[in-house]
């Protein structure tokens, strides 16, 4: 459980490459080295045009913090734009735009979160969330900088991104001159299946994507992707450096990462298990659960009753099943296996969830 280890837990090409890598050299990225340049393109060829241009971190809390302070660079603003109960991070920077955890500052304003992501209009119902929350910043004499979305609404309680949603943040931010920042750190790398990216759903080009969690498999990277033409605005205002973001040693585990969803077909066995998944626990039928949703193989499973979440959890873990809970109201099942879960894991799950749920 959890999306870190994307590929599955010690998977040999990882290691491998981790190890050759580790045998060669160790260095940063104030030294020119051709790994980290090449795991740049390879990455960069991943999204659209014009989104070109890759930052390393060391997660994906220090990622949302570099493109806050992108967006600070280039807009001058402070102001930022996020989903009521959303989680971005555990730096001061990005804790100030996680409510789930943390109380707001005033430069940190909320839009809808679960109750607009369940209605067929959410993504109307955000335009006007969103101006008001640009009223609510000039009020407070605050620029709008950015508006940051989660693609997957994990900490929301899951769900599929609403159709035209970031139409409108797109929207909102040309006309604000914020930029739009897409949260890919628990979204990305085939977990929402062959589109690869939250966002793509969309069909709507982020000024920013950031990623973290299953970038290197378990070993420790984030980055930032943005357009050339903000990285300019951005170097010619600030400086960023990490020591040990961008390694030798980073590449090879990204690289090798991105060799394996692409040779073994992950991002689409995702899809495809994922949606054998849901339909088994739908089926069901169990009055216990009140609704089966979010995309690829990143599921939330809402139950009836708040006060059995954690009981289902935790007879689970005794069945040798792990999985979690999210949402306001900590009441939905959250199922994020390695991309690698195949449908014989998927009867398993079925199988032990049935037995607790009958029990509870």
């Amino acid at each position: 459980y959890n999306n870190v280890p994307q590929v599955g837990h010690a998977h040999p090409e990882v290691v491998s490459a981790l190890t050759a890598q580790a045998r060669r050299l160790s260095t940063n990225t104030r030294y020119l080295v051709d790994e980290v340049v090449a795991y740049a393109d390879q990455l960069a060829g991943l999204f659209p045009d014009p989104l070109g241009v890759v930052m390393f971190t060391n997660s994906g809390s220090e990622a949302n913090d570099l493109a806050y302070q992108i967006a600070r660079a280039v807009t001058e603003g402070q102001g930022v734009i996020t989903t009521a109960h959303a989680y971005h991070g555990s730096t001061s920077a990005t804790a100030a735009m996680s409510p789930e955890e943390y109380q707001s500052p005033p430069h940190a304003v909320t839009v809808g979160g679960e109750e607009t992501l369940r209605r067929a209009d959410a993504a109307d119902v955000l335009g006007g969330q969103l101006a008001e929350a640009t009223r609510v910043l000039e009020s407070r004499e605050e620029t709008p900088a950015m508006m940051i979305c989660d693609t997957v609404f994990s900490s929301e309680g899951i769900f599929d991104l609403p159709h035209g949603y970031l139409r409108t943040a797109r929207k909102w931010a040309v006309e604000t001159g914020a930029l739009l920042v897409a949260d890919e750190v628990q979204a990305g790398f085939g977990r929402v299946g062959p589109r690869f990216w939250g966002f793509a759903a969309d069909e709507v080009v982020p000024d920013i994507v950031t990623l973290g969690k299953p970038m290197g498999n378990g070993y420790p990277m984030g980055a930032v992707v943005t357009t050339a033409a903000i990285a300019e605005r951005f170097a010619a205002r600030w400086h960023f450096f990490s020591t040990f973001a961008g390694s030798p040693l980073a590449a090879a585990a990204g690289m090798a990462v991105l060799d394996v969803i692409e040779g073994e077909g992950l991002a689409g066995q995702a899809d495809r298990v994922g949606a054998y998944l849901r339909r088994g626990i739908a089926a069901l039928a169990h009055p216990g659960i009140a609704a089966v949703r979010g995309p690829g193989l990143f599921i939330g499973v809402e139950l009836a009753d708040a006060g059995t979440t954690h009981r289902v959890v935790e007879e689970m873990r005794e069945r040798g099943v792990l999985i979690g809970s999210t949402g306001p109201g900590d009441n939905v099942l959250k199922i994020r296996p390695p991309l690698v879960f195949t449908e014989h894991h998927a009867d398993i799950l079925l199988d032990r969830l049935a037995g607790v749920l009958d029990q509870i």
